[in-house]
């Protein structure tokens, strides 16, 4: 099917927008992660982090997968990424005040996306039961506040904004 170039060229840039979004904030995100979890407090290795996320799939097999598991748990990183990233790009539009309140709406999204990996998807995966300590709901909360979802919020209200100039 043959768009008109304007339609093709927003398609196209909606597309950048968000795979920009979502390698932004993915690495920013298992940046942050390494740091905290693997430099700082010394709990794991970075194959292991790499390793716990893959093993929402595999399960606990994937601690014994090596590198191989790691790189799977990297991907699936970034899906999970892409997956937040996507839905805030098609809610944008219909929500008011995330055009209006770009920094705190992406703070908020991240404690939504804390939300529903800590309250839903880790208990649900049998991952991890939902978190009790409070310091550690603090720490993992505020990573993904600022990791996730303030540069999803920031790139994608950014193309909104651009595609609004462009249509007025």
């Amino acid at each position: 099917m043959n768009y008109p170039k304007a339609h093709a060229g927003s398609r196209s840039s909606a597309f950048k927008t968000i795979l920009i979004a979502g390698l932004v904030a993915g690495t920013i995100d298992i940046l942050a992660a390494i740091s905290v979890y693997v430099l700082i407090m010394k709990r794991i290795t970075t194959t292991q982090l790499l390793q716990g996320i893959a093993r929402g799939v595999f399960g606990k097999p994937a601690f014994e997968g090596g590198i191989k598991m790691a790189l799977a748990g990297l991907g699936f990183h970034f899906i999970i990424a892409f997956s937040f990233t996507i839905f805030y790009f098609f809610i944008f539009p219909f929500i008011p005040f995330l055009k209006k309140q770009r920094i705190i709406c992406g703070l908020l999204y991240g404690i939504f996306v804390w939300c529903v990996m800590n309250l839903a998807i880790l208990p649900l995966l049998h991952i991890a039961d939902i978190p009790t300590k409070w310091d550690s709901m603090a720490r993992g909360a505020i990573i993904l506040m600022l990791c996730i979802g303030l540069p999803i919020s920031l790139i994608v209200s950014r193309y909104y904004i651009q595609k609004n100039r462009v249509l007025a």
